[in-house]
């Protein structure tokens, strides 16, 4: 991980239940006598997100209710952190705007780059639902009140425009698109995840709550082209806001995808720069391009 990243050690559960005792509940002792909960149980991995944003990040609380996309935190971080190294946001006469394309309920992104970085954060989703659960999470906490705002999207074919407003300047948009090309493509992913879940650390996981009840949140899992093309699509339209938004950036979570994204990037002139990450066993990355 990052090397500011605060989850390069181990959980601590007994801090953690003390921010949040619900998580006691949960908790239990593996056969290294050490503390640890079940990361297959939906249930247990919402209560240390929650334990982790009230100790870590002082949250005074955060919901999301069953059917939407609970976010390993640690890895979340590092894409924050491995963002304030691009933007070289140590510069404090700034203050640092920034744009996460698809929050979700769980409004993980804008709440880390707030209390981090004291980043203004504006989160956009096209599912009205998700778009008012994220609102709740940030009027939980005052300061979040401060820092963040989350906006509609109404039309499904824009991803910029809409949201971004005349003579607005963004110092990064950052991005986690959907990962399949259809709902078939998401099961199966989601039933290997589970079978390995119990020998696999959390901090690399995306946890479904519950386990395969997609519901209406659809859109946070797959897209007509995967990911290859939601990102294809995203440069192309970033071209009309290439003097509103520094550095445009996403997660890119299937390596083989990235020859197909520089093809692009390269036929609309862009410069762009691939950043490297590495969570526990999981290697990912996310590309970062501008114009």
């Amino acid at each position: 991980m990052h090397k500011k990243n605060a989850h390069n050690t181990p959980y601590d559960y007994t801090k953690l239940c003390h921010y949040h005792n619900k998580l006691s509940d949960f908790v239990i002792v593996n056969t290294n006598g050490k503390k640890t909960i079940d990361f297959s149980n939906s249930e247990s991995i919402f209560h240390l997100n929650k334990a982790i944003l009230k100790s870590d990040y002082l949250l005074i609380d955060w919901n999301i209710p069953p059917g939407h996309l609970c976010p390993p935190i640690p890895g979340r971080a590092d894409y924050i952190h491995y963002i304030s190294d691009l933007l070289d946001s140590n510069d404090h006469r700034t203050t640092i705007r920034g744009l996460d394309i698809g929050t979700g309920a769980n409004c993980i992104y804008p709440i880390l780059g707030s209390q981090i970085y004291n980043w203004e954060m504006v989160g956009t989703d096209i599912n009205a639902m998700a778009v008012d659960l994220a609102k709740k999470n940030v009027r939980a906490t005052k300061r979040l009140q401060k820092n963040i705002e989350i906006r509609h999207q109404n039309n499904h074919a824009n991803i910029f425009e809409g949201i971004i407003n005349q003579g607005e300047y963004f110092h990064f948009s950052m991005c986690n698109p959907p990962f399949y090309s259809s709902k078939e493509d998401a099961d199966k992913a989601n039933l290997k995840k589970l079978n390995n879940l119990k020998s696999t650390d959390y901090k690399t996981q995306d946890i479904k709550l519950p386990e395969f009840n997609f519901g209406g949140q659809a859109n946070e899992l797959w897209c007509n082209g995967g990911e290859s093309l939601f990102i294809k699509r995203m440069i192309k339209q970033s071209v009309q806001y290439k003097t509103q938004v520094g550095w445009f950036t996403s997660l890119v979570s299937k390596k083989e995808n990235v020859p197909k994204i520089y093809k692009q990037l390269t036929k609309l002139k862009a410069t762009y720069t691939t950043i490297e990450m590495s969570q526990g066993q999981k290697q990912s990355r996310f590309i970062a391009w501008k114009f």
